[in-house]
């Protein structure tokens, strides 16, 4: 593909990539820009020149991904909207470790994107032997500079995924991320940056974009948590999570279809939350598929106390739509309404 005439805009926040070793262990580093130049000059020149000019900035502060709140997507999510109109596209480089988060964030607060967001990062440091770091990185930057490309996306190890849809799926493997219940919206084919037709969001999304950047400062510490069932979990438990007043809302990840086990007492906990105005939506624990409340009689308490079906979303999708309506001055019906809706691709429309 011939590269972009405008330039493209890198934003570096931290993360494995950049790297460098510390007394302590590896630490995020600086001067990304020179670095990244220096390991981009070393590609064969026709794969240099396939490249479209970039611009970088650093975030203040770079961190370890682990250390971001919503507050960090947030501040990314304004860096973007304040800058992408003079870039063909921005490449976001981040840690792993919450780069799924991040990326889902991204996309409620960016909707109807016309050109690309393509978060990246890599397993090992730029400079490290046999680091994924450039190859990940040359790769973002080709579908960066693809227009067709509408959305905010994760490009690692040679595929790109709609950001919404995926999750980190390895600790130590470069191919560290998955995308369950949506196929890759492109792959690097024969050094080739492919965009599959009919999979990505350009032909949703028409007119100006209508970002939404509400402020998370008041949920970025706890108020959303996310609760994971397990065996002989206890209502008691369940209550010191949702009883307390800093809690607007709560992701719970069932058993499989959506199961709640049969104590009474928990449904009764549930419906005390969703009563006081909480927010309160179920996932699956299982990575493939959707939950659907209701279809067993161990799930019928859910719908009973209020609880809004996940259907085929992943945690990082689902708990960061929470925070994203949460932050919002909407009432409690429509809240609801907007969980159920696919907003930006997260999770299949409802049959109709």
């Amino acid at each position: 593909m011939t590269p972009s005439p405008s330039p493209l805009l890198v934003i570096y926040t931290g993360g494995t990539l950049g790297m460098v070793d510390s007394p302590e262990g590896l630490a995020p580093g600086r001067d990304i820009e020179a670095r990244l130049r220096r390991a981009l000059a070393g590609l064969p020149p026709a794969r240099q020149a396939a490249l479209a000019e970039f611009q970088v900035l650093e975030t203040a502060t770079p961190i370890d991904s682990s250390s971001a709140t919503p507050t960090d997507w947030q501040a990314l999510a304004g860096l973007i909207a304040e800058r992408y109109a003079t870039y063909a596209g921005i490449v976001v480089i981040h840690g792993t470790d919450t780069l799924a988060w991040t990326a889902a964030s991204l996309a409620y607060q960016l909707q109807g994107l016309d050109r690309p967001v393509v978060v990246t990062g890599a397993m090992r440091p730029l400079e490290a032997p046999g680091s994924d770091a450039l190859a990940n990185v040359e790769v973002a930057l080709r579908f960066a500079a693809d227009p067709r490309l509408q959305e905010v996306a994760v490009c690692f190890a040679g595929r790109l995924l709609r950001g919404v849809r995926s999750r980190k799926w390895q600790t130590r493997e470069a191919d560290a991320f998955v995308s369950p219940n949506l196929p890759p919206l492109g792959e690097c084919v024969d050094e080739d940056a492919v965009l599959y037709p009919g999979r990505g969001l350009e032909r949703q999304q028409r007119g100006a974009p209508r970002f939404e950047l509400p402020d998370y400062t008041p949920l970025a510490h706890g108020a959303v948590p996310r609760i994971v069932l397990w065996p002989g979990m206890t209502a008691w438990q369940l209550e010191a999570w949702l009883a307390d007043d800093r809690v607007q809302g709560a992701l719970l990840e069932l058993w499989g279809g959506g199961n709640l086990p049969g104590d009474p007492s928990l449904a009764g906990v549930l419906a005390r939350a969703s009563g006081e105005g909480k927010l309160l939506a179920a996932v699956s624990q299982c990575p493939y598929g959707a939950v659907a409340i209701g279809d067993y009689a161990a799930g019928r308490p859910l719908i009973e106390a209020g609880v809004l079906s996940g259907d085929d979303m992943t945690p990082e999708a689902a708990v960061t739509k929470l925070v994203h309506l949460l932050a919002q001055p909407l009432p409690e019906a429509e809240r609801r309404r907007r969980f159920l809706l696919p907003l930006v691709g997260e999770r299949s429309p409802p049959e109709r």
